[in-house]
């Protein structure tokens, strides 16, 4: 099949990438899509980089093997563990991944909440971002693992859900101005976040500057496919996680 006509791989640790997915179909309408969660193994913000690293790269491995025009790694915690390694073995295709969006978040406001997984807040990539962005704002890392769960349960706005963000989140309302969504899961409980910190508070993430990433790399390969009706096939490690997967897929897009 000639290279244009494959579809473009997303890749995330369970369901948050589904986030991300939703804005690559937004902008890249005529694409097909393969989505692979790999909700068995989910959390990986928990594990540690080497792991990460070994399960992400085995899947994409697979997935390049199947036939795939580009990888988006729609996930903070395995761009963090494996982005360089991934180029390094795929060359001949664009792999494109995540980083939370710090450089917006600064850009327009003086304290600034990042809420991430352990691992993603752990790694040299985040560090070095926020080295990047210090002089900017005051900027506040903040651990949320079991928000990831959540999601992954499809809990949104369950009182568990919001008694958790309550406490994690309650110390920080009226005291920083926006907070970065450092987690493709974390759009999902976007709604729960904003009340937990206060509506007046503005909430970023990096779906559709990964988005705009792919088109760009595509459209300087000339591989770019015309029209507005592509495909999207969800697949997952826990085939039973495919329901929620589609609901997700099909909630509305929330700023």
């Amino acid at each position: 099949m000639e290279r244009t006509e494959l579809p473009i791989a997303v890749f995330d640790s369970g369901l948050g990438g589904i986030s991300v997915l939703r804005a690559l179909v937004q902008r890249l309408p005529g694409e097909d899509f393969l989505y692979f969660g790999d909700s068995a193994n989910a959390p990986y913000g928990v594990r540690p980089a080497e792991e990460v690293r070994r399960l992400t790269q085995d899947v994409i491995a697979r997935l390049y093997d199947r036939g795939i025009k580009a990888a988006v790694i729609a996930c903070n915690t395995a761009t963090s563990a494996a982005i360089g390694p991934l180029r390094a073995a795929f060359p001949d295709i664009p792999v494109i991944g995540i980083e939370p969006a710090l450089k917006p978040a600064v850009a327009h406001h003086r304290r600034v909440l990042v809420l991430a997984t352990p691992l993603t807040l752990r790694e040299e990539k985040f560090a070095a971002l926020m080295q990047q962005c210090a002089g900017c704002a005051e900027i506040t890392p903040l651990p949320c693992p079991e928000l990831v769960e959540f999601v992954e349960r499809g809990e949104l706005d369950s009182p568990a859900l919001t008694a958790y963000l309550a406490r994690q989140l309650g110390p920080y309302a009226g005291r920083v101005d926006a907070a970065v969504l450092g987690c493709t899961h974390f759009p999902f409980a976007r709604r729960a976040i904003r009340a937990a910190l206060g509506g007046g508070v503005a909430l970023y993430d990096g779906s559709d500057g990964t988005a705009r990433e792919t088109l760009r790399q595509l459209v300087r390969r000339g591989w770019v496919r015309g029209g507005s009706h592509g495909t999207v096939t969800l697949e997952n490690s826990r085939p039973s996680e495919l329901p929620l997967s589609r609901r997700l897929l099909a909630l509305p897009r929330e700023d």
